[in-house]
């Protein structure tokens, strides 16, 4: 078992305090968006284990941080044997990778509105790409690999999204209520229209409007939702972050959803999705596969994006965990990539028989609980292996990340 060591990436929309709060340092004043804890290889984290030392042999005891023998990406450890540390039964389904990635995801200011395509999709498009001879690292690049990448948030804090659309006459009535001259047409086709062709029209003219028109509606609109205030008020925030941007307009299309702590909210292929503020548990497939919608100064593939986005009206679908026997609590989705679930224990309750088939991550978010002698702090985490014999005990939570095989 290892404890990692992980990487917080420094993103603009990051919070400047969440991360900080929950692992009881002092905010240094620059946002910290996402802790990722994984193998992915453009943050892989860390663990201290010497070349040549396997996961049976490999113990932290003492619980520190690094050797004198120096820390190794978590990537390198699984190459070296893809088998004894992911399971036999993962590395068959899954490849000699580990399939997921995950995160503390803290957000101060709304996340560009993005959708992500199916796996067939990724294969699709990263092939197109790389035969066309476009860079991976391109700022016009969509595919910069060729998985899906399915997503859960899980809040630990009161947590406002938007996922999937709204029936097209909701956002009509939302946008009709502004008051806005220039909102008219797009009210209309959504009043008048079949619910798919509508929003599929209406996000099109969306984002092929005129720039400086698009700039001049959202002006417009962000004065009279700020005004109204109520269920208008979310676009008055986001227009604050993102003045002018088409993608203002296009977040009335989809559902507003907050999530309490401990619930959670499921993104699958061609669902369209932002995340406006707050901390949660983050997991997805291993991918960087996005493309944007808007909210954003990055390139918005528009024919591309209309082409994966599933243009249907949906319930956004809040989780919450499904307690077993055990103790466990699961939150269930429909993919094998990842699995997420959590353990909130008691003071005084006996050890949890936590070994498994396959590796997992397991991630305390409050308490000190132990994991096998390694006691944790919120916010730390570790490295299981496959089969590797691991208890949990002590009072705290911990959120357990492995995949279904």
């Amino acid at each position: 078992m290892d404890r990692l060591s992980n990487t917080v990436r420094p993103y603009a929309w990051g919070s400047t305090t969440a991360i900080p709060e929950l692992l009881g340092t002092a905010p240094t004043g620059e946002p910290q968006a996402e802790m990722w804890m994984g193998a992915h290889p453009g943050a892989p984290s860390r663990v201290d284990r010497p070349a040549g030392v396997s996961a049976g042999d490999a113990t932290d005891t003492a619980g520190s941080a690094a050797s004198a023998t120096g820390e190794r990406s978590l990537t390198d450890v699984i190459a070296a044997d893809p088998e004894r540390e992911l399971g036999a039964p993962a590395v068959r389904a899954f490849g000699p990778r580990l399939p997921f990635l995950l995160k503390l995801l803290a957000a101060g200011a709304p996340l560009s509105l993005q959708v992500h395509p199916d796996l067939a999709q990724a294969q699709q498009g990263y092939a197109d790409e790389e035969a066309r001879g476009i860079p991976v690292d391109a700022p016009h690049r969509t595919y910069k690999d060729a998985n899906h990448k399915p997503e859960l948030i899980c809040a630990l804090t009161p947590f406002d999204g938007l996922c999937g659309f709204r029936r097209p006459a909701e956002a009509a009535d939302l946008m009709a209520a502004l008051g806005v001259d220039s909102l008219k047409p797009f009210v209309d086709l959504l009043r008048a229209h079949p619910e798919d062709g509508a929003l599929r029209e209406v996000l099109t003219a969306i984002l092929t409007a005129d720039p400086d028109e698009m700039a001049h509606t959202v002006a417009e609109a962000a004065e009279a939702a700020g005004r109204l205030g109520g269920a208008h008020a979310p676009y008055a925030q986001i227009a604050h972050h993102y003045p002018g941007d088409p993608g203002v307009i296009a977040a009335m299309l989809l559902n507003y959803v907050q999530l309490q702590p401990g619930e959670a909210m499921f993104l699958g292929a061609g669902v369209p999705h932002a995340y406006l503020g707050g901390l949660g548990v983050e997991i997805m497939a291993n991918s960087d596969n996005v493309l944007r919608c808007g909210l954003t100064p990055k390139h918005v593939d528009v024919p591309e994006l209309l082409r994966i986005v599933r243009f249907e009206a949906t319930e956004p679908g809040i989780l919450r965990p499904e307690a077993a026997p055990s103790g466990e609590e699961v939150y269930e989705t429909p993919v094998d990539e990842f699995r997420l679930s959590r353990y909130v224990l008691p003071s005084g309750g006996g050890p949890v028989d936590l070994t498994a088939p396959t590796a997992q991550i397991l991630l305390c978010t409050a308490g000190a609980p132990r994991a096998g002698e390694i006691t944790l702090a919120p916010g730390e985490s570790v490295f299981v292996p496959a089969d590797e014999a691991v208890e949990a005990a002590g009072e705290g939570t911990l959120f357990r990340a492995t995949v279904v095989v």
